[in-house]
């Protein structure tokens, strides 16, 4: 019943920590934003890496968020989460392993930054070293083609 960590499980162990962390965002509009904060990440019985953020943008009020990352055998794809405290909806991610790049690209669909309908994202971490990732986020537009519009730079604290 109870499931053992595999590999992929492990290669999430190394987001476990504190990590201090910049993201800057331009949204499609136009719009810039940057936003500086701390995100918490643990382990949940080797299986599940749970990270807590929370932080303060430019000119708004203070945020926060959980992202959940796992590895589901059955699916053989990383499965997650993603909540925000400034967001009605749920992330729901899926997405496999870059290995030699070291990348892991979590995609998902949710509401157009327009406000007519959905579309096509893409969360990815790539780290970097023991002590630095990066998280990037990016839509899908209408020709298929990917824009990114936020990048987070973390640095363990």
């Amino acid at each position: 019943m109870f499931a053992k960590p595999q590999s992929e499980h492990r290669w999430l162990d190394q987001l476990v920590g504190n990590w201090d962390f910049e993201h800057v965002c331009q949204t499609p509009d136009g719009t810039k934003s940057s936003t500086l904060g701390q995100m918490r990440c643990r382990s949940l019985g080797g299986m599940w890496l749970v990270c807590e953020s929370n932080g303060e943008s430019e000119g708004s009020e203070a945020w926060s968020s959980i992202l959940t990352v796992g590895f589901d055998p059955a699916l053989n794809q990383y499965v997650g989460t993603f909540i925000a405290s400034m967001m009605a909806n749920i992330w729901h991610y899926r997405g496999v392993l870059e290995a030699k790049n070291n990348r892991l690209p979590l995609e998902s669909q949710g509401p157009a930054f327009d406000g007519t309908g959905t579309c096509n994202y893409r969360d990815t971490i790539a780290i970097i070293d023991r002590d630095h990732w990066l998280f990037t986020s990016e839509m899908q537009l209408e020709d298929t083609t990917w824009q990114q519009f936020m990048s987070g730079n973390h640095i363990r604290s």
